[in-house]
């Protein structure tokens, strides 16, 4: 039997949480859901397991949802691990998506605002038969994102 459970929110680490979250608004529309977060102390460490873990963000409300949906929480840690490369086909956490009403102004927008392209914009159909268009960008930190529009 499956715990009773509600989706609450993704986690992105930045290197600069700020600009990050600017980017997140900007483009997709997010909204801070205040208060800024500023975590430290014992429980912070023994929770993160990150000896002497400080760590400053916000949440940011996903657009379509409303003020009870799930969030996109963007944090830092005042100790960083070294970033390693972007790739699509890492095991693990690979990428968030946004539906969006036009893939190539979305991926130009996300491009102009400093991120980078994965991959091409292509058209196919789903299992279920749907037609979708997407493709994957990087925020500018190097997260990949995949914009996507349904046809139909």
């Amino acid at each position: 039997m499956a715990i009773s459970a509600k989706y609450v929110h993704t986690n992105l680490i930045a290197e600069d949480w700020q600009a990050l979250s600017k980017f997140y608004q900007k483009i997709f529309g997010c909204v801070p859901c205040p208060p800024e977060r500023d975590y430290r102390g014992e429980k912070i460490t023994a929770g993160s397991g990150v000896p002497d873990a400080h760590l400053r963000g916000e949440h940011l409300l996903l657009p379509g949802f409303g003020e009870d949906g799930p969030t996109l929480e963007i944090f830092n840690y005042n100790m960083m691990e070294e970033r390693v490369a972007t790739a699509v086909n890492r095991p693990g956490f690979a990428h968030i998506a946004f539906s969006v009403p036009d893939v190539e102004k979305a991926q130009k927008m996300v491009l102009e605002a400093g991120g980078h392209a994965v991959g091409e914009v292509v058209t196919m159909q789903n299992a279920r038969g749907a037609e979708v268009t997407w493709c994957y960008v990087t925020d500018p930190e190097g997260n990949i994102i995949e914009l996507q529009a349904w046809s139909g």
